[in-house]
C-alpha cells in the first residue's frame, strides 16, 4: 500500500523516520499521467535506495502562456496505483499553494545560466527557470540521497546536474534510459494528444535521429546533417523547432570526432515532441 502525502510536514516526517533507520531515500519527480518510462525510473531509484518517493506535480511555472498547462493530463488515482505496483513507497502530491506559498508569480526563482539559453530555452523562454525553480524546491522538500531523471529530456537533465553541482546539494543525480514504443517513438504523456494518423508519423523522429547518427559516423558535414534532418521531418509533416547535433555540453562541435547527441524538437499538429540520441562520432 503506497502512502499518498499532500502535507509537507507529513512528507518530511516520513523521510526523517526512514533516515533515522539508516535507509537511503530515492526520489523521482514527475508531472503525473505516468507510463512505463516513469515506472522504469522508479525501478532505477530502487536500485540505489531502500525507500523511493515519487512526486506528482504539474508545475505551472515551466509552461509558457500559450502552452498546454490547462490541458496537461492529470490522472492522480491511476498514478498512485501504478506507483504502488512499480514499488514506490510514497507519492508526494503537493498543491500549487504548498509548492508556492506566496503564489507562483511571487515565488523565489532559480535560474541556471548558459545552457538554458539554447535549444529548448530559446524556443520556450522561461521554461528552464520554472524547471530549476521547482526541482530545487522538490529536492529541498524531499531531501533525497539520490534523484532520478530521464534522458529523454536531455537538456533538462543537464540543467539539473548544473543546478545540483553549483548549489552543492547533497544528492546524487542518476539518469534513466529513454523507453520507446516498438516503432521507436519515445514514451511521453503528450503522445496521447496525437491522432491515429499522427501517431504513425511520429516515429519519424526516432528514425531521423538514427539517420543523423549514421551520417555523423560516416563523416558527413554538420550543416548537411542538420539540413537533411529538417527536410526529412518537414516532408513527413512536422513543423521543426530544431534538429541538431551537439556535444554533450550542448555546444556546436568544432570537429567530427568525440561524443555527440542528436536532438530534435518538432510539432505534429498541436503536439510538440522532443527526443534525442547519444552516440560517438
Amino acid at each position: 500500500m503506497i502512502d499518498t502525502l499532500t502535507r509537507l510536514d507529513d512528507l518530511r516526517a516520513r523521510v526523517a523516520a526512514w533516515k533515522r533507520e539508516g535507509l537511503r531515500v530515492g526520489f523521482v519527480p514527475t508531472m503525473g499521467n505516468l507510463h512505463a518510462g516513469h515506472f522504469s525510473l522508479v525501478e532505477l531509484a530502487r536500485r540505489h535506495a531502500e525507500r523511493v518517493v515519487v512526486s506528482v506535480f504539474v508545475n505551472p511555472t515551466q509552461f509558457g502562456p500559450n502552452e498546454d498547462f490547462d490541458r496537461y493530463p492529470r490522472t492522480p488515482d491511476a498514478d498512485a496505483a501504478g506507483l504502488a505496483e512499480a514499488g514506490a513507497d510514497a507519492v508526494w502530491m503537493p498543491s500549487v499553494e504548498t509548492m508556492y506559498p506566496h503564489g507562483a508569480g511571487a515565488a523565489v526563482q532559480v535560474r541556471v545560466p548558459g545552457i538554458t539559453g539554447v535549444l529548448e530555452g530559446a524556443h520556450r523562454p522561461g521554461h528552464f527557470d520554472g524547471v530549476a525553480t521547482v526541482v530545487a524546491r522538490l529536492l529541498n522538500q524531499v531531501q533525497p540521497d539520490v534523484a532520478v531523471f530521464g534522458r529523454k529530456d536531455y537538456q533538462q537533465l543537464a540543467v539539473i546536474r548544473y543546478l545540483v553541482e553549483d548549489l552543492a546539494m547533497p544528492v546524487r543525480i542518476e539518469a534513466g534510459a529513454t523507453l520507446r514504443e516498438t516503432d521507436g517513438l519515445a514514451m511521453s504523456s503528450r503522445n496521447q494528444y496525437l491522432t491515429a494518423g499522427q501517431r504513425q508519423v511520429a516515429a519519424t523522429i526516432h528514425a531521423t535521429l538514427e539517420w543523423m547518427r549514421q551520417a555523423a559516423v560516416e563523416g558527413r558535414a554538420l550543416e548537411s546533417i542538420e539540413s537533411g534532418a529538417r527536410d526529412r521531418l518537414e516532408q513527413a509533416g512536422f513543423a521543426v523547432d530544431y534538429a541538431v547535433v551537439r556535444t554533450p555540453g550542448l555546444a556546436t562541435p568544432d570537429d567530427g570526432h568525440g561524443p555527440r547527441v542528436a536532438l530534435i524538437a518538432a510539432r505534429l499538429g498541436a503536439t510538440r515532441l522532443i527526443d534525442n540520441l547519444e552516440f560517438d562520432a
